[in-house]
């Protein structure tokens, strides 16, 4: 009736530190993995003349907050179009054709004429409340977060 002690589908293995200690090192290692992928990355894709702004994620309590650097971008062609709640893109054409040489670089060839992001938000936001300013090549955009709701039990 009661299973026996060394039963081992009854009984819970304890973890040894030697598990704990893996399990912590191997999320360490794809934490790691995913921060310094993003620098693997080119910030440039010549076969659609894009590039990939530069931008900053504030969270808060209340509000998500990216601000994007987009120098010479026309105000006119700016897009910020939601793909999920976790995710927004921004799309913008230049008004100056940007090339390799403007920035140093003289081993390379090709010239941008636009921007493209995808940028993936830390939490969920409701873009349907979202706001966005651009002054001077900044473009700021700011979400609410999503809310949990409260649902009354009758």
């Amino acid at each position: 009736m009661w299973p026996e002690r060394g039963d081992e589908n009854t009984m819970r293995r304890r973890r040894s530190i030697f598990d704990i200690i893996r399990e912590y090192m191997e999320e360490f290692e794809r934490a790691t993995e995913e921060v310094l992928s993003a620098f693997e990355q080119p910030s440039w894709n010549l076969e659609t003349h894009s590039l990939q702004p530069l931008f900053n994620i504030s969270v808060t309590a209340d509000e998500v907050i990216v601000t994007a650097d987009l120098p010479y971008a026309d105000p006119k062609t700016l897009k910020i179009e939601s793909v999920d709640e976790n995710l927004i893109e921004i799309t913008a054409k230049m008004r100056v054709k940007v090339r390799f040489e403007d920035f140093g670089v003289s081993h390379r060839e090709g010239e941008f004429s636009s921007f493209h992001s995808r940028i993936p938000l830390p939490v969920p936001v409701d873009a349907s409340r979202a706001k966005a300013s651009f002054r001077r090549g900044i473009l700021e955009v700011r979400l609410p977060r999503r809310r949990g709701y409260r649902i009354r039990v009758e």
